[in-house]
């Protein structure tokens, strides 16, 4: 048998906060976040705050945004979150100042271990420096650092960490020329 699901648990703690606060951000994020006008970004980061979250100034976060646990979420100043962007924040999500995650980008700090038959479950954190900008439509894995300046094209699947001022991209994303001037870096296979 590969798994066997009846066997599976969620580790005491794993969530961060107890049943109740889930559910009541759940609720929150239902009515209170998702439903705001657009631009009320302000009130947004406020509902974030109250539930944990770190949040430096001048955020811009849209409606549509989802986050699982924001007590397990940081944001620098400056910093934006597009439309329907998915934080699945089992572990933690850091986000620098002045960086972008754009439309429809998911990144998933969780997984399953696909060899255990018990399926358990674990998280590990996603951190994205300061000055990156994430195109729309990005995967990134749990346990990548994006590094400062970095640029990962649109539709790319982050599975290990990017370098500092590089445009990256690809399936799975590989650097492929820096950020600012015109040399081209001679890449390993």
């Amino acid at each position: 048998m590969f798994q066997n699901l009846e066997k599976f648990t969620v580790p005491h703690g794993f969530r961060g906060r107890n049943i109740f606060t889930v559910q009541l951000w759940w609720f929150v994020s239902s009515l209170l976040f998702a439903c705001s006008p657009q631009f009320m970004y302000r009130w947004r980061v406020f509902i974030l705050k109250c539930f944990g979250a770190s949040i430096g100034d001048n955020v811009i976060i849209r409606p549509s945004v989802k986050i699982t646990y924001p007590w397990k979420l940081t944001i620098g100043d400056n910093s934006w979150i597009g439309d329907d962007v998915e934080l699945y924040t089992l572990g933690e999500i850091i986000i620098g100042s002045n960086s972008v995650v754009s439309q429809r980008s998911y990144l998933s700090t969780g997984s399953h271990d696909y060899q255990s038959d018990t399926f358990d479950i674990f998280a590990k954190p996603i951190i994205i420096k300061d000055e990156v900008w994430i195109a729309t439509d990005v995967f990134i894995a749990p346990a990548v650092t994006i590094g400062k300046g970095c640029v990962v094209g649109a539709r790319s699947s982050v599975y290990q960490d990017m370098p500092a001022g590089m445009i990256c991209y690809g399936y799975p994303a590989k650097p492929i020329k820096p950020r600012i001037g015109n040399e081209v870096p001679t890449l390993q296979p």
